[in-house]
């Protein structure tokens, strides 16, 4: 199943449609009465309906007015350090247990358009993110799976001036600007990945710069997978329905490189995930 956040409203995404050419039916005229957030309160009872659902009505989609397919998120956890090249361009050490932060919910925007620029240097992080369906605490990992409502793309924007503005690092604040946390362009279940022939715990990610590539690499090279990051987050806190969970990224950060690169007005930002789809953003200038 694929869902996705159109115009306002929750759309189920038709099988088999091209991700930069969706079709779907529209949730609320089909006859459920779930919304772009208030679906993962109900998750269950809306995946019974949506495999009843028909697709006799699907309409094309407008990819320019897709939302977040997480709107409103409750928790919002970030996973520092996930990846071993990552963690080798910031030289640091493999974490042995989640480097966990949080991001702000008014950061989160959706998979196109325009980003402002904060004033210091703005960094990529593309990411793949969990989305919670069943919440719950002390989760254990080999339920994990079945906590998640599924999963999407997402990007960690950064500002390193304000993360590294003094010690201890403020990674919440340097990664909560508006826009810096964009989600989509669909939410896609783990079955359904699998009805494809993709694997969810090994998935190919990556992120352009103006059409370059500077980030490309495989979930399955995590160093806490899903259902592992699940299970160290319900240790301690409670997970929600709707919490989003962005999960690490690969090497090839701005700030790893040699001069330093960061995003500057008119740079397009494309990010990409196998069997996700892709997002694009274009950055203006900072206030």
């Amino acid at each position: 199943m694929r869902i996705a956040h159109h115009a306002g409203r929750l759309v189920l995404l038709e099988p088999g449609t091209d991700p930069d050419e969706p079709r779907g039916i529209d949730v609320a005229a089909a006859g459920s009465d779930a919304d772009p957030q208030t679906v993962y309160e109900h998750w269950d009872a809306f995946r019974a309906w949506a495999a009843t659902a028909s697709f006799a009505a699907a309409v094309p989609l407008d990819p320019a007015a897709l939302g977040p397919v997480v709107p409103r998120p409750p928790q919002v956890f970030g996973i520092g350090l996930n990846y071993r090249d990552h963690a080798a361009e910031s030289g640091m050490d493999l974490p042995t247990e989640p480097v966990v932060f949080t991001k702000y919910p008014t950061s989160v925007t959706g998979p196109r358009g325009d980003v402002r620029l904060s004033p210091g240097d703005v960094d990529w992080e593309v990411e793949l993110v969990a989305v919670i369906g069943r919440g719950g605490h002390g989760i254990a990992e080999a339920d994990g799976w079945d906590h998640v409502a599924g999963l999407t793309l997402g990007q960690d924007l950064s500002d390193r001036v304000t993360q590294f503005a003094a010690p201890p690092a403020q990674f919440g604040l340097g990664k909560s600007y508006p826009g810096f946390s964009p989600l989509g362009p669909a939410l896609v279940t783990a079955d359904e990945l699998r009805a494809d022939g993709l694997d969810p715990d090994d998935l190919e990610l990556g992120c352009l710069v103006n059409g370059e590539s500077v980030q490309k690499g495989r979930t399955g090279a995590m160093i806490f997978s899903v259902p592992a990051l699940v299970a160290r987050l319900s240790a301690v806190v409670t997970l929600l329905p709707g919490d989003v969970v962005f999960t690490g990224t690969p090497a090839g950060i701005g700030a790893g490189r040699t001069p330093p690169r960061f995003l500057s007005e008119g740079d397009e930002l494309t990010s990409w995930c196998t069997g996700i789809g892709q997002m694009r953003h274009r950055f203006v200038g900072s206030r």
